[in-house]
């Protein structure tokens, strides 16, 4: 007797009244992205170690992560690299050039010299370079001395060979030259400096454009990397370039929202908080008398952190920490000079 198979009938659908009215509850939570394979390491020789990286990576963050000192100034973590400064320069096998160490990415197989005689001289002439027409007193990381110092020492960097400095610019006179236009030096043999008086023209903070080493930190963070102000972008050519307002205007007149993201990146200490300038000036100013308090700021919900500096009870400016996922080091007007009033105590 041959089997015959029972066909299979599908249960019948719902009736539409009950797919309309009784829907299934959603999800309390938007469905994840399908998970995505991170790339294999990259492995590459630092000054003859074997290192291994994230994929991404850059030589920056190979060198740091073997502990090996790299000196930066246009770098920051919270910022595009726009390789202007030179000073990470490092020597790549194969490769023509000097490459920088903050933007260059690590790859599979590179052999990387960091403190090569070539390495050295470059970022001995750059020193030399920048310490003749800069400067540099408050440039770079902290070194007992607040300066380049440690790092002009270790390279042997002398910008004195260069000449004395040439004489200080009038207030308004490089602000003055035709973009395009070369100046012609003083001819006394004496090194070319970008010397000029400080700019104050409002409460909040100074720019020291005798400071200034044409970093291009101010510019991307008044711009797409963080504030999209664009109130500030370069200037002139050559060693005319300068940072400047549209035409040159005072601050008040310009676009700038005062937001001070120029000043929490600013290497070379050409933007400043005109609290710690006029302490500066008054002799007042002790880093090491300072206590810094992270808390969250109070002025409205989205929660940046903020960096409190504190000297003598009294806060003497804001800032706020790169790592944080909620700013990246960058911060309103509110959250970075909206502190005066804890400052204005009444008399008892």
């Amino acid at each position: 007797m041959t089997d015959h198979a029972v066909p299979r009938r599908d249960p019948a659908p719902p009736p539409l009244s009950t797919i309309l009215l009784n829907q299934p509850a959603r999800p309390s939570r938007p469905p994840a992205p399908p998970p995505v394979a991170a790339p294999p390491p990259v492995e590459l020789a630092i000054d003859g170690m074997a290192v291994t990286v994230p994929a991404g990576s850059t030589i920056l963050d190979a060198c740091r992560q073997q502990g090996i000192d790299t000196p930066t100034l246009c770098y920051a973590d919270n910022l595009t690299p726009v390789n202007v400064c030179r000073v990470c320069v490092v020597e790549v096998a194969g490769s023509r050039v000097l490459v920088p160490a903050c933007s260059r990415k690590a790859e599979a197989g590179m052999e990387v010299q960091t403190d090569s005689d070539r390495v050295r001289l470059s970022r001995k002439v750059v020193l030399e370079f920048l310490g003749s027409s800069v400067d540099m007193g408050l440039a770079g990381p902290v070194t007992p001395d607040g300066s380049m110092a440690a790092y002009a020492e270790r390279y042997g960097a002398d910008a004195r060979r260069y000449g004395s400095p040439a004489s200080t610019a009038a207030a308004g006179e490089r602000d003055a030259h035709e973009p395009g236009h070369h100046h012609a030096p003083a001819g006394d043999g004496s090194a070319a400096t970008v010397a000029q008086p400080v700019k104050v023209d409002n409460g909040l903070y100074v720019r020291d454009y005798s400071r200034c080493i044409l970093c291009y930190k101010c510019v991307e963070a008044c711009g797409e990397d963080a504030q999209n102000t664009f109130a500030i972008a370069v200037a002139g050519r050559g060693f005319d370039a300068r940072i400047s307002t549209e035409s040159a205007v005072p601050l008040p007149e310009s676009a700038c929202v005062y937001c001070g993201n120029c000043i929490g990146v600013c290497p070379t200490g050409a933007l400043m908080f005109k609290s710690e300038f006029d302490m500066r000036e008054a002799g007042t100013w002790d880093e090491s008398a300072q206590t810094v308090t992270d808390t969250i700021c109070p002025y409205c919900g989205v929660g940046c952190a903020v960096s409190l500096h504190v000297q003598d009870d009294r806060i003497v400016k804001v800032t706020s920490p790169t790592d944080s996922t909620v700013t990246d080091g960058h911060l309103c007007i509110k959250g970075r000079f909206g502190f005066e009033f804890v400052n204005s105590r009444p008399e008892r």
